[in-house]
Formats: structure tokens, sequence, C-alpha cells
């Protein structure tokens, strides 16, 4: 009789393929030939195609249309005309439609799942028990935000025709992640899935039609780079989502500059994946096969990078190698693999030159002992390990996409921080310590928009996605990600602002433009860095004129090196940021306190600047004191939530300040838009740099002496006068700023958004449109706090 030890010590996995034959038979029935999705109906597939391969075998699957302008014009134009009775339907009829998608998506599982693993290569575990339960999880999610649309989001509209480009590490889930929020909000869609993945979006158009979608509420289509920037630079799309690489973003940030599309960008990763000395080391490795052979390593948030703390270092790896021989890579459709196919050869190939830069690098590589007898019929690529890697290495700094770890060592946890945010990436990261206040802390101190505690690559449609730095912005997922489909009501009637006159040339005046009271002290005006009046660097000035056009005095002419020492100080006052909500409160009243003291002082400053009644001017000062106590009741409680997406899961919900941001003042109201900008962005913790009105910078720079006696730290507000769009070119092109808001012309809107693209800050740009400040509506609002920070998501397991 056979022993139960003896059987586990001898049996093998037999295979447990899963039956394509349904699938087959849905490609058979299309002739294996695809054209686009457009106004309800399928084209022909006509004109020039590309073949869909499974990437497993190397077998043809279909041959689908390339979409071209006239294409992308129909699905636009269809798009547009089933926008205006989409958007007016209740958001309980909505939410009906969204529920009818996500009962068809449960219907058709097993299909689906089966489609995605052909066409993408993916195990069928996978597909089955992660990529679609999300799916459908996501539009049941976000039927229950199209109910509650007006009531969570009052006074927003949506946000009109959306652009949307998916990658094809996640074909249909990322698909479910755009599509659902833009029908929740009463967008219409346009959406073009990745050439080497377009089956399962092709399927879901059916779906939708299935399911009983209004026409032209959903369209797909097909094609790669050149398609997809026909989209992004349609006049026709208002909001544009995508996700895919750093570099396309930054081309699509370009590309989209002045036109007044909204843009959320989740772009690509390079995780740090911390484990602490005091870890479970066997759970930990668990969490590595989870982190980075999940889905071959073809995912943007992979935990590609082990920084391991140097005492258990080498227990770690060897349990990690002992691990690493028994994953199973081959037949996606075996239940029982656990890596499947890399995508395309292009991918292999790439992923191959990483591997061979890594040893040119001298890392030391392991791959396990049956690597090299892996099929060469499919795209298989074994799991592999690099360790003594250093932290400036290609290795270490470069998203590979592919099945391999790299790693490191840490002694101190101050160090394991250090190493971790040394990426110009911030989109996930994975804390593996049995000690939560040591996880916990490392989690608020890293710099990316996810971390799992003890936990990884875990995902629901209640919890945002997205990241920091050259991971993009934006979020994808609960009520942060339906913010990017609306927008303020009152935007869509918004007139364009006054166009500015340039500035003054910085020259001495005309005899008779002098100062009416020469025997009067020269009033010398300076830039406010760092807590204290500064000289500009240049030494040139600009003179500064009454309503009347009557010289008043001269105003610094602030440059490049003004900027750069005015972000130095910013970040030097990063302990305004670790403060807590209240004592920020205390401050911000303390300022309105002084700022009242002196508003007879400052509605004299605003009569002769601008030229409005002492009434006008009174309110004006009035309205800035009353928006300054405002954003200090807000400053302790805009302070996120606590969401249970899971049994035993918990996830926090933090805002988290930008740290570091740039802001371009309007000319329109120059004391209350100024502070209409400044007060909401110091209250969440941010330290700015600002440049008021060009023309009437006086009422903001005489602001620095109530700064000074209002216990606000030197470096928290740094104020530089000049040419607002010469400036604002330099702070968009800085690479320590982290998000600018400007508020000026539709030219110097895209000036920042193009310039933006560096190092690819968030930025918020009024695009040359008029705010009434004075209205509560548009001059003050969450509108200001939710671009006042960024949301991090921390998932930590809770509960036995």
């Amino acid at each position: 009789m056979n022993q139960i030890q003896d059987i586990l010590k001898t049996m093998d996995y037999g295979p447990a393929p899963e039956e394509d034959g349904v699938v087959r038979d849905w490609l058979k029935r299309h002739k294996a030939r695809f054209g686009h999705f457009i106004g309800g109906k399928f084209t022909a597939a006509t004109g020039d195609t590309f073949v869909v391969p499974n990437p497993a075998t190397g077998e043809t699957l279909a041959e689908v249309a390339i979409a071209g302008k006239k294409e992308v014009d129909a699905a636009v134009k269809a798009a547009t005309s089933a926008f205006t009775a989409w958007s007016k339907l209740s958001g309980n009829q909505r939410a009906r439609h969204l529920y009818a998608i996500a009962r068809q998506v449960q219907k058709h599982a097993r299909f689906l799942a089966v489609l995605e693993t052909m066409d993408n290569g993916k195990p069928i575990r996978e597909t089955r028990d992660i990529d679609i339960p999300l799916v459908a999880r996501h539009f049941y999610h976000h039927a229950g935000w199209a109910e509650l649309r007006d009531e969570a989001f009052p006074g927003h509209v949506p946000a009109g025709v959306c652009g949307q480009i998916i990658p094809w590490n996640f074909p249909l889930l990322m698909l479910a992640w755009k599509i659902a929020p833009a029908l929740a909000a009463g967008c219409t869609v346009v959406l073009k899935p990745a050439e080497h993945t377009p089956l399962t979006a092709l399927a879901f158009a059916e779906i939708c039609k299935e399911a009983g979608l209004p026409a032209g509420v959903v369209n797909i289509v097909n094609g790669g780079g050149e398609t997809g920037a026909l989209i992004a630079g349609h006049d026709g799309i208002a909001k544009l989502a995508f996700t895919g690489s750093t570099e396309v973003g930054r081309i699509l940030r370009k590309q989209t500059a002045g036109s007044g599309k909204k843009l959320s960008l989740e772009l690509g990763g390079k995780s740090p994946f911390i484990v602490y000395a005091d870890a479970d080391l066997d759970a930990a490795v668990e969490g590595v096969v989870d982190a980075i052979w999940f889905n071959q390593g073809e995912v943007c948030c992979a935990g590609s990078r082990a920084i391991v703390q140097e005492g258990v270092a080498e227990r770690f790896y060897a349990k990690l190698r002992a691990r690493m021989e028994k994953l199973r890579v081959g037949d996606p459709l075996d239940k029982s693999t656990d890596v499947g196919a890399v995508v395309a050869p292009v991918q292999m190939e790439q992923i191959a030159a990483r591997v061979k830069d890594g040893i040119a690098e001298g890392a030391a590589m392991f791959q396990p002992s049956w690597a090299t007898k892996l099929s060469t019929k499919g795209c298989f690529y074994p799991p592999t390990l690099f360790t003594d890697v250093m932290p400036a290495s290609k290795l270490a700094q470069e998203e590979i996409f592919g099945p391999v770890l790299v790693s490191m060592t840490f002694r101190t946890p101050g160090e394991a921080i250090q190493l971790a945010n040394n990426s110009r990436y911030g989109l996930a990261a994975s804390i593996w310590s049995q000690n939560l206040d040591t996880a916990f802390d490392a989690a608020r101190r890293l710099k990316a928009g996810v971390v799992w505690i003890n936990s990884t690559n875990l995902f629901d449609a209640a919890i945002p996605f997205g990241g920091y730095k050259e991971s993009g912005f934006g979020r994808e997922g609960g009520k942060e990600g339906m913010h990017e489909y609306l927008v303020p009501g009152w935007l869509k009637q918004a007139k364009p602002a006054a166009i500015a006159k340039p500035l003054p040339a910085a020259a001495p005046l005309d005899a008779d433009e002098g100062r009416s009271d020469g025997a009067s002290l020269d009033r010398t005006v300076k830039l406010y860095i760092g807590g204290k009046q500064a000289r500009p660097d240049s030494g040139y000035s600009y003179p500064v004129h009454d309503h009347a056009g009557k010289f008043v005095t001269e105003a610094p002419l602030g440059n490049r090196k003004d900027i750069r020492n005015a972000v130095e100080a910013a970040h030097k006052a990063d302990g305004w940021s670790g403060m807590t909500g209240h004592a920020r409160a205390q401050v911000l009243y303390f300022l309105a306190e002084n700022l009242e003291l002196r508003a007879a002082e400052f509605a004299r400053r605003l009569v002769q600047a601008t030229g409005a009644s002492a009434a006008k001017a009174s309110r004006e000062v009035e309205a800035t004191v009353a928006r300054v106590m405002y954003y200090a009741a807000w400053a302790d409680k805009y302070d996120g939530a606590a969401r249970s997406p899971q049994a035993r899961m918990l996830s926090v919900m933090l805002n988290e300040p930008w740290d570091v941001m740039a802001i371009s003042c309007p000319d329109e109201a120059p004391l209350l838009s100024f502070v209409s900008l400044v007060a909401p962005a110091i209250a969440m913790g941010n330290r700015v740099v600002v440049t008021p009105s060009p023309r009437q910078p006086l009422a903001a720079l005489d602001l620095y002496q109530v700064f000074d006696t209002s216990d606000v730290p030197g470096g928290v507000v740094n104020i530089v006068t000049g040419d607002r769009d010469q400036l604002a070119g330099v702070l968009a092109k800085h690479d320590d700023i982290a998000a600018h808001w400007y508020f000026g012309s539709k030219e110097g809107s895209a000036l920042v958004e193009k310039e933006s693209a560096g190092n690819l800050k968030a930025v918020w740009a009024n695009q040359g449109l008029a705010r009434d400040w004075f209205d509560p509506a548009q001059g003050q609002g969450e509108e200001f706090l939710f671009h006042a920070v960024r949301h991090k998501a921390i998932w930590t397991p809770f509960g036995v």
C-alpha cells in the first residue's frame, strides 16, 4: 500500500489542459478576420491588416484590420453622436447597462479566459482566477458609481468623448479599468487595444451588443502606434487615458499639450520588493513568485527590484533558488503552468538584451537547471535572478518587463528606503516584515502610488491604482479614478480670459513717467525665497503701473537661477510636509488673523493697482481672509480613508502632498487668486514656488510680511516675480518639481504641458479660460484639494 509521504516525494504534475474548442469555433465563425467596432457594428476587415499569433505556439490566430484616419474619424463621430443621449441618461439607467455588461462577462468567463490566454500567453490560472473576475468586478463597482455620480460628485459633468489606449499585458482588464469609469461618468469611448492582443477587446464588443449597450457608446479600433496617435490628436477627443511605456507617455504629453484634453497616464515601473531581517522568508519567497513571475513579469508594477537586508540575504536567495527550480514554464493552457509565454518575439529580444547587459555589468545570474530545456517553439523565457546588482546599473534602473528579478542588499531601514526611492519610477512597492511599525514607516516614506505590506500585486476596483514620478499621473479605480472622467459643470461655459499685455521693458523711464513724489524714499521690492527677501540674480527689474498707467514702482525680474534657489529652499522646508494637518491649520488661521489686521492697507494697494472701488477692494481682501480660513478648516480633514477590498485585507488611502509644487498665478483678482491657489497647496503640506500676477505683483509681494509674522516656516512659500510664461517654462522643465498649476494664457498652458514631459509632472492648467475667483464654485473647493495631493494606497493583511 502506498504511503502518503512516498507519493508526495515522487508525484509529478500530470498535464491538465484547458479545452480551447469554444475559442476556435468563435474564430472560425469570424473566418479569423476582424475589422473594427464602430457605431454598434463591425466593419469588414479590408485594407491593411496585421497578424495576431499565439505566443505559446507561433500559430496565427487571426488577421485584424488597421484603423487609419477614416476609421478613427468614424469612431469619434459615432461616439460624439452617442454622447448626447448617453450623458443624459439617469444614473440608474447607466448603472443598468454596466450591470448587464458585468453579468455577460461572468456568463462568458471561461471563453474570455481561454481567448485571453491564447492571445496573450499568460497562464489560464491567471486569466481564469484573476483577470476575468476583476473585469466583472470593475463593471459591477462602476455600476454603483453611475448610480451615485451626481450625489458623490456634485456640480460635475462627464468630460465628453474619451480616447483610450491600452497595453498588451492585461488586455481585457485594462479595457475594463478604462471603459467602466468612463461609462459610469456618462462619457462615450473610442478604445484602441494593443496590436499584439486585440481579440478579447473585439469579443467584448460583441458582449456590449449582447448586453444592449446603445450604439456608439463603445467603439473599438485596431492598430499600432500610428492609430493611437490619430486618437490622441483628434479634436473630437475630450479625455485621453493611456497605459503603457513611459517613453510613449512622454510623446502623448507633448502631443496633447495645449489641446485642452484631460490626460491620465499609467506608465512604467521598477518596483522595490523590500525584505527585512524579521520577515517570514518563506512567505516572502512566495511573494516574489507573485511579484515578478506573475504574468511572466510583464507587469508595470512587478516587484522587479528585491532589496534584502544583509543578515538574511543568503538564506533568502537559497530559498528563492530552490523555489525557482520548482516553477513550471510551458503551455499556458495547462492549468499546472506557473509561467506562460512572453507576448511576442520582439519582447523576448528586449528581455535577452537587458539580461546580456546585466551580465556585462558584472551581476551574478541564476536560472533554474532546466532553463536550457525550454521549448523553442514559443516565446518562453526562464525565471531569472540577478544578485550583486549595483544600484546605478541598468538592471536596477531600467524596466525589463519580463521574468527577471534583480537584487541588492541593505543594512539599515533608512538605507532600504534610499535604495527603494532611487528610481525615476514610483508605481508600486512591496514590504515584507513581521514588525508593523517597520512596515508602515516604510510605506509612508516610499515614493510610490501603491504599497503592499506582506503581500503583492493585489488589485480591486475600489482601490485607486497609479504612480508617482515618471510612472505617470492620474488614478484608475475607486472614487479617485472617477474624477478622471468628470469636469466641473461651469467649465463647459467658461469664457476666455483677457489677454495680458507684454511686460514693459526693464529700461529707464521717460522723464515724464517718473515718480510724482520724488522726495520720498525709493521702495525696494525684492523676491521672497527661503523666508527671506532676495534680490533677483539678474539685477534687473521691470516697471509696475497702476490701473491708470501711472508708474508705481519696480518689481524684480526673476530668472532661471532665482527659480533654482526657490526650489532648493522649498525642498529644505520638508518639515512642513511632516507636520500634522492640525498644526498646519493653526498656522493658516494665524495667517488669516494677521491678514485681517492689515485689511485696510491691502485694500488700498488693490485700489491703486486695479482701479477697483474701495468697496470692491475691501470685498477682495475679505474674500481672501475667508479663503485662508476655508483651507485652514480643510487642513486636517481632507485625509483619505480606510477601505476593505478583500476579506482580511485592509487598504489605507492616504492623500500625500506633492512636496514641491509650482504655481503660476493669473492677473484677475491679484490678491484673491494668489491666495486661492497657494492656500490649498500649503494646507495639504506642499511647499510652493509661486509667480504672482506679472502686471500687479505688489499685493502678493506684500504678503511676505504676513507670512513672516504668522509662523509660516521659511521655504514653504517662495515668491518669484517676472514674466509669467518665461518663468513657467523654467518651472515646467524643473525635475525637482512634482506638480505645476498654471493659470494664464492658452499658449502658456500649452507651453507648461509640453515642457512638463521631462519628468512627467502633473499639470493643472486653465487652458486660457477665465475663472471667477469670488465664486465659491470656481474659486475654492475640493477641486483644488484634489489637485493638491497625490493618492497612495497601502494594502495590509489584518485579522487571522
